[in-house]
């Protein structure tokens, strides 16, 4: 529960990981709500992607606590988070790298609804199921892909794939660890335009981590920085690019 009287979506309490001598994450407290997209920023090795592996639970925290709609769920899976609506596209690909782009997706939407574990009679029987599929691979710019193994993808086709996975799951809490890394020019904007649609939906709570600074002021509607593993701002975008904590942390990184 928050100052305001409002549930978080998400939440870490003083949430904190180390690995031997060093603090990789140093409590780090934050509340996250529905309908609003947080940037979380800083340097490298600031300590972004490890906040992310402890809210996911891919890391177990050394201490602190991580709470999804008021419960707490720092001893659960990254499977009991993500069944309750904790959904992660990771900075490297994450995909059945043998499967299909069609079969990545619908297995995905597959798994969401339920539908049961016999692909050939499953599918038959549930054809607005594939269609929902084909339709998440047509937003993210896949069509001409459908068919092509994963594996086989150039690493921008496989980001915008993992992007697709995420979303054929509907989360409530989406994380994005730099979904655009690794895209050309021309590809990132796919990407953002789907983003923005999530957030235009006002029900969902977006985290993204990104270096990007045009990115990070054309989505959010607060950063967080991370320097050092511990969060030196929080705040609206203007506000926060203009500390002088935030403009040395980027010295050399990006414009600020």
């Amino acid at each position: 529960m928050t100052a305001s009287g409002q549930t978080a979506a998400l939440e870490t309490r003083e949430l904190s990981i180390r690995f031997g001598g060093h603090l990789a994450v140093n409590q780090v407290s934050c509340a996250f709500h529905a309908g609003t997209l947080t940037a979380i920023v800083g340097p490298n090795g600031a300590g972004k992607t490890t906040y992310f592996n402890l809210i996911s639970g891919q890391l177990k925290a050394t201490a602190g606590q991580v709470l999804f709609a008021g419960h707490d769920i720092t001893s659960k899976s990254p499977s009991d988070r993500a069944r309750r609506g904790l959904g992660r596209a990771f900075q490297l690909t994450n995909l059945f790298p043998y499967l299909s782009v069609h079969e990545n997706v619908r297995l995905a939407v597959q798994s969401r609804c339920g539908a049961g574990l016999d692909l050939i009679h499953t599918w038959k029987q549930h054809g607005e199921l594939i269609a929902e599929a084909d339709d998440i691979i047509r937003q993210v710019g896949l069509t001409v892909r459908r068919d092509m193994r994963a594996g086989l993808l150039p690493h921008g086709d496989q980001r915008k794939l993992e992007v697709a996975i995420l979303i054929a799951l509907r989360p409530q809490v989406f994380l994005f660890d730099e979904p655009t890394a690794g895209m050309s020019v021309d590809e990132v904007p796919v990407i953002l335009d789907l983003i923005h649609t999530i957030k235009a939906a006002g029900d969902r709570t977006i985290l993204l981590v990104e270096h990007k600074m045009d990115v990070v002021r054309s989505l959010a509607d607060r950063i967080v920085v991370l320097h050092n593993g511990e969060l030196v701002a929080d705040g609206d975008p203007a506000s926060v690019i203009a500390l002088p904590v935030v403009q040395e942390a980027y010295l050399g990184m990006a414009n600020v």
